[in-house]
C-alpha cells in the first residue's frame, strides 16, 4: 500500500494505515539506504529533520571515496551543517537505519542534534547501547535523546539482505 503525505514524499503504508513522521523520515532514510547498496555501499541511510523540514540525507560513501569517515550520519551532519551555515545542528533530529559506530556517536553528540532515531541495532560497532553507550555517559557538554528500533524490521532487512547477496556472490562491494 502506497502513501503520498502533502509534501509529495511517496512511500510505504505500514500496518495498513499512513505512517506517522518517524516512519515517514526513516522511510526517506531507508532509500538513502538502498542508494548505497546499489553502489556497493553498506546499506546505511541519514535524514536530519527541523521543525518538521528535512535538511539533508546521507548515505554510507566509505568505499567509493576510500574515506574511512564516509558513513550516512557524517554525509547528512555535513550537509545539513552546509545548509544552516553553522557546524551546530540545535533542534535538529536524526533517523539513520543502522545504530551509530562510536565515531558517529560522538559526531552527533559534538554537533548537538537534539534526537537521535536509529532503526536497526549493532551488535558488533553500535555506540548507543549495544557495545557501549556514548549517549549515556555523564559529563558531555550536550545530551542527545535516543530513540531506538523505528521500523526496526525494515532496517535490518535490508542489511541482511546486502550481506546475504555479498556471501552468494551477488553484487559487488564498491573499490
Amino acid at each position: 500500500m502506497a502513501y503520498e503525505d502533502g509534501g509529495g514524499v511517496k512511500g510505504r503504508a505500514y500496518g495498513g494505515c499512513r505512517p506517522g513522521p518517524a516512519e515517514r523520515y526513516m522511510d526517506l532514510a531507508l532509500r538513502e539506504a538502498g542508494k548505497a547498496a546499489l553502489k556497493g555501499e553498506v546499506p546505511v541511510g541519514a535524514v536530519i529533520v527541523r521543525d518538521g523540514a528535512v535538511l539533508a540525507k546521507g548515505r554510507n560513501k566509505r568505499m567509493a571515496g576510500r574515506d574511512v569517515a564516509g558513513h550516512a550520519e557524517i554525509d547528512a551532519m555535513r550537509k545539513a551543517a552546509r545548509k544552516l551555515g553553522d557546524w551546530r545542528l540545535d533542534g535538529c533530529e536524526m533517523y539513520v537505519t543502522l545504530e551509530p559506530c562510536p565515531m558517529c556517536a560522538g559526531a552527533i553528540i559534538q554537533s548537538r542534534l537534539a534526537r537521535l532515531h536509529y532503526g536497526a541495532s549493532d551488535p558488533k560497532a553500535g555506540a548507543a547501547g549495544s557495545v557501549v553507550d556514548l549517549f549515556a555517559v555523564d559529563g558531555w557538554n550536550h545530551r542527545v535523546e535516543v530513540m531506538e528500533g523505528v521500523m526496526g524490521a525494515e532496517c535490518s532487512a535490508i542489511l541482511s539482505a546486502f550481506f546475504r547477496g555479498l556471501r552468494k556472490g551477488v553484487g559487488s562491494r564498491a573499490p
